[in-house]
């Protein structure tokens, strides 16, 4: 199996993953958005905390020029600490959501 198609398959499972967690709270529905035409994945949350409207995005991942760019991540754990243990370098792996003077101070890839 090729590199971008073992890190698409990486990538949802571990969406797929977190999208069976159950919320604790609300009517809350998730939804996985999986585009692998244009490499984008997304794991996104809706619903009512009472009279409360909840929405947004719990993970967001994109592969762009062969590498995994982490965009989002409002997880507890850490994704791409699980990439990692998955067989993804770390040098294929960006945290899009640090600035881009910052990233050379993790021990991931700056872009």
């Amino acid at each position: 199996m090729e590199k971008l198609e073992k890190y698409r398959t990486y990538i949802e499972q571990l969406l797929t993953k977190y999208g069976n967690y159950k919320i604790a709270y609300g009517d809350i529905e998730k939804q996985l958005l999986f585009d692998r035409e244009r490499d984008h994945y997304q794991l996104c949350m809706f619903g009512w905390e009472g009279e409360q409207r909840v929405r947004g995005c719990l993970l967001h991942l994109d592969i762009k020029q062969g590498k995994i760019w982490l965009q989002h991540d409002s997880t507890e754990s850490n994704i791409a600490t699980e990439l990692v243990a998955l067989g993804v370098s770390k040098e294929d792996i960006v945290l899009a959501f640090h600035p881009p003077y910052l990233r050379p101070y993790t021990d991931f890839a700056t872009g």
